[in-house]
């Protein structure tokens, strides 16, 4: 049942059709940002919250397989008109199973999310990969193409994808009176 729970998250977010097509979820992933807590999909989390990169713990059975994880806002720079989507956040790679993103090779480094515009989705992909070594770095971060990235490098299928919501934080104070 959570598993169908998890499907139709990112399905309601549209995250299935916008960022990745269908797929079946076959390995663990857990991510947390504060407190070491997991957030299910569709969390609201805080820039404050997330300007750390977050912990991220892989399933698997077997460490000769390996993972690469892709990070993107699909709604940047706002959601009305995202036209730098998909906007990369982080790409770690040659993360061996039943370990951590801590574990592989940061070839794009974590940038936390700062939306200045309505409510963005952050969705983590979760990709094997075909070995070690196998994957490289875009020239850039502004329209990535999470779809195009894994027919580039053979990755297939995502095994696994999370996201949150994020929006800008208000500002400190209570009414603003001008006299």
């Amino acid at each position: 049942m959570a598993k169908a729970r998890n499907q139709d998250a990112l399905v309601v977010a549209r995250v299935i059709g916008d960022v990745i097509e269908p797929f079946t979820k076959s390995v663990s992933l857990r991510m947390t940002y504060i407190n070491n807590r997991e957030f299910p999909n569709g969390s609201e989390l805080k820039p404050s919250h997330v300007v750390h990169r977050p912990r991220v713990e892989i399933g698997g059975d077997d460490l000769r397989n390996f993972y690469t994880l892709v990070m993107v806002d699909p709604d940047a720079p706002n959601p009305s008109e995202p036209n730098v989507k998909e906007y990369l956040h982080w790409l770690v790679t040659d993360i061996p199973a039943t370990t951590g993103a801590s574990f592989g090779q940061e070839i794009v480094s974590y940038e936390s999310p700062r939306p200045t515009m309505g409510i963005h989705r952050f969705v983590s992909v979760l990709y094997r990969q075909l070995g070690r070594k196998t994957v490289y770095a875009p020239e850039w971060r502004q329209n990535f193409n999470t779809r195009k990235f894994a027919e580039n490098y053979n990755l297939g299928s995502p095994v696994a994808a999370v996201y949150f919501n994020c929006q800008r934080e208000t500002g400190c104070g209570g009414r603003r009176t001008i006299m």
